[in-house]
Formats: C-alpha cells, sequence, structure tokens
C-alpha cells in the first residue's frame, strides 16, 4: 500500500519584524516605545492607532513616520 506524499511548497520568506528597530519605508505605530504594527499610508496608522487609544487610553501610542523619521502622538 503506498502512503500518500504530502507536498508543501516553499513559503514565502517573512519578513523579520523587530520591535527595537525602527521601519525604513512607510508608517508604523509606537505603543510605549515599542514599534508595533506597519503600513503603507498614514491613514491607516491613524484609524489603527486611534482604534488602540479607544481600546486602551492608558497607553502611549504615537505614529512613526520612517521617511521624515517623526513621531506624531495619537488622538
Amino acid at each position: 500500500m503506498n502512503k500518500p506524499k504530502l507536498h508543501i511548497d516553499s513559503p514565502q520568506p517573512r519578513k523579520a519584524q523587530r520591535a527595537d528597530l525602527a521601519p525604513t519605508v512607510g508608517f508604523a505605530i509606537v505603543v510605549d516605545g515599542r514599534f508595533k504594527s506597519e503600513f503603507d499610508d498614514a491613514k491607516a496608522a491613524e484609524r489603527a492607532a486611534a482604534e488602540l487609544v479607544a481600546k486602551y487610553p492608558m497607553l502611549k501610542i504615537e505614529i512613526y513616520n520612517a521617511s521624515s523619521k517623526s513621531r506624531t502622538p495619537a488622538r
């Protein structure tokens, strides 16, 4: 009896995400000094930051702009 063979396609390489390294492109959410989520545009980052502020008002949440290397507080 032949055993069925499991064929696994090679997965896409994952982008290593480290909380201590700033992203080089796009925008990121910074929560209490740690880089968390990365976004391609500012509107998506602002929307996600606003949801976090509404849910967890005690956290310090900022939006990091990689092109200008600046942080702005989330509202």
